[in-house]
C-alpha cells in the first residue's frame, strides 16, 4: 500500500481515479471528497493529510472509532489462530463465543427464548431474513412499516422503506406493504405537534381492527426506535409501549430494526430496552461487527418455523467480524458506553439547543444518545400551524460543506434532506464534543451569513 501512496499522493490523482471507475451510484464520495489515508479514534486523515473529526462513523458502524486497540487484537488473534475465515454457517469457537457475549448483552427475558440467524454482511439482508421469518411463522403476507422509516435499498427494504426518491425507477416493488403514521413531532402528519403519538396510536390500533379498513392481518409490523435516515427521529416512549401492547393483544410480531441504534448508541444497549418492552424479532448489523461486515437475526424461537435453506448467503461465517464484534460488545459493556453516550448525547444536544438560539436555521434538535438530528429550516418563510418553518436543504448542504472545509465530517437526511446527522463514535469525550461544536457553530454562521439568513 505504501508503493501506491507514494504513486498516487495526493486527494484529487485518488478522487479522479474514483470518478471515472467507480458507479455513478455513489453518495457519500459526492459530498465528502476526500481519500482517506489514515483513521484512528474519532480522527480521519486525508490523503493531504488533513486531520478531521468522524461524526459519521461509517453510518453509525464504528461504535468504537477507528482501528480501536480490542478491535485490532480480535481480528490478530484469529490471524493468528489459523481458524477459517470463511465458514458459511459452519460453528466454530469464534462464532459460539460471540453469541455468548451478545445474548449476555440481551435482556434475560428475550434472550432466554432466542433463537439467531447469521445473514448476508449487511443489515437490508438481515431484514430480509425478517420479513420471511414472520411471513413463514404466521402464514400472513401484509407487512406494515412506517412513513420516514429506512431498512435498506434491497428490492424488498427497498420497497417497505418510506423514502420515495430510489422507488421512482424501480417497478414492481414486493407488494401488501402498507405505511403507517410515525410519530414525528416537529412536522407532525396529524398536525397536532407534540401530541401526535396519541393518534397515531389510535390509527394503528383501529386499523387493525376494522373490518373495512382494507389491510388484512399482517405478517409482522417493522419500526425503528429512532428512525436514522428519516431524520434522527426519536420515538416517544409511550408510544413504543403502546405499539407493542397493540401487537401482542392481535399476536402480531413486532420486529425492530436496530442496524443503526444497536450496540450502545441511544443511551442503551438495545434502543428499545428504553421502553422496557421486547421484540419478537430484533434485526442488528452496523456496529454489531466491530467495524467488520456482519448481520444476524435474533428471535423468539416460536417464531422458528422455516426450513433448512429458507434464507442463505454465502459470507454467512465472517469469522473476523465475529471476532470484532464479541470485543466491541465486550468492551462496550465493561466500559458503560451506553451510560456515556447518554451523557454525551445530552451534552452534545444542550449546547446545539443553546446553538440553536444564537442561530436563525435550526428549527429542531433531536434524537437519543449519540444519535442527533438538527433540522435545518428556511425562517423567511412561512410556518405551518404548529409553528413548522419549512425544510431548508440546500442549506443544509452548505452547512455540511463549511463544517467539511473545518475538518468536520458529519451527514445530512431526513425529509428533503434537511437534516444534520451526527453518529460520532460512542468513545467520544466531553472535549472533543466541544470541539465538534465549535466547528459546527462556525459552520451554520457562515452558511447563514453567505445565504442573507442572518
Amino acid at each position: 500500500m505504501e508503493a501506491y501512496v507514494r504513486t498516487h499522493s495526493g486527494n484529487e490523482a485518488l478522487l479522479s481515479m474514483q470518478e471515472k471507475r467507480e458507479s455513478n451510484a455513489r453518495s457519500y464520495s459526492r459530498r465528502l471528497p476526500l481519500a482517506i489515508e489514515r483513521a484512528e479514534g474519532i480522527y480521519v486523515t486525508d490523503m493531504d493529510s488533513k486531520k478531521y473529526i468522524d461524526c459519521l462513523a461509517g453510518a453509525g458502524t464504528l461504535a468504537l472509532g477507528h482501528n480501536h486497540a480490542v478491535i485490532r487484537e480480535a481480528i490478530e488473534e484469529v490471524l493468528q489462530s489459523y481458524v477459517p475465515l470463511h465458514t458459511l454457517d459452519l460453528t466454530t469457537p469464534v462464532k459460539e463465543a460471540f453469541i455468548d457475549e451478545l445474548y449476555a448483552a440481551l435482556p434475560q427475558s428475550f434472550a432466554e427464548k432466542a433463537k439467531i440467524h447469521f445473514c448476508g454482511p449487511t443489515g437490508a439482508d438481515a431484514v430480509e431474513a425478517a420479513l420471511k421469518l414472520v411471513k413463514t411463522a404466521t402464514g400472513n403476507r401484509t407487512i406494515l412499516s412506517f412513513q420516514g422509516g429506512y431498512h435498506g435499498s434491497t428490492h424488498g427494504t427497498l420497497s417497505i422503506s418510506g423514502t420515495t426518491g430510489p422507488k421512482k425507477n424501480i417497478h414492481a416493488l414486493v407488494p401488501d406493504t402498507h405505511f403507517l403514521p410515525y410519530p414525528y413531532e416537529y412536522r407532525c402528519p396529524f398536525g397536532v405537534g407534540k401530541e401526535g403519538h396519541h393518534i397515531s396510536t389510535a390509527y394503528i390500533e383501529n386499523l387493525l381492527d376494522d373490518p373495512e379498513s382494507g389491510i388484512v392481518k399482517p405478517a409482522g409490523i417493522i419500526v425503528e426506535a429512532v428512525q436514522g435516515e428519516g431524520g434522527s427521529i426519536p420515538a416517544p416512549i409511550e408510544w413504543l409501549k403502546e405499539l407493542r401492547r397493540i401487537t401482542k393483544e392481535r399476536d402480531i410480531p413486532l420486529i425492530f430494526d436496530e442496524v443503526q441504534t444497536g450496540i450502545g448508541r441511544t443511551g442503551k444497549m438495545f434502543a428499545f430496552e428504553l421502553a422496557g418492552i421486547e421484540p419478537d424479532v430484533l434485526v442488528l448489523s452496523k456496529a454489531i461487527g466491530g467495524s467488520l461486515p456482519l448481520s444476524v437475526v435474533v428471535y423468539d424461537r416460536r417464531l422458528d418455523q422455516w426450513e433448512p435453506g429458507t434464507h442463505i448467503g454465502t459470507f454467512r461465517g465472517n469469522q473476523m467480524a465475529m471476532a470484532a464484534g464479541k470485543a466491541t460488545l465486550s468492551f462496550v459493556k465493561e466500559n458503560q458506553l451506553p451510560e456515556h453516550a447518554n451523557e454525551m448525547g445530552t451534552y452534545l444536544s444542550e449546547q446545539l439547543k443553546s446553538i440553536q438560539k444564537e442561530v436563525t436555521t435550526i428549527g429542531d434538535v433531536r434524537g437519543r444518545g449519540l444519535m442527533i438530528g438538527v433540522e435545518i429550516i428556511n425562517p423567511s418563510k412561512q410556518p405551518n400551524k404548529i409553528g413548522s418553518y419549512p425544510a431548508n436543504p440546500e442549506l443544509a448542504k452548505d452547512i455540511q460543506n463549511e463544517c467539511f472545509k473545518r475538518g468536520l465530517i458529519l451527514e445530512v437526511g431526513g425529509r428533503f434532506g434537511s437534516v444534520i446527522r451526527l453518529l460520532p463514535p460512542l468513545i467520544i469525550s466531553k472535549e472533543q464534543i466541544d470541539e465538534v461544536l465549535q466547528r459546527f457553530h462556525e459552520a451554520i454562521t457562515s452558511a447563514e451569513t453567505i445565504s442573507g439568513l442572518r
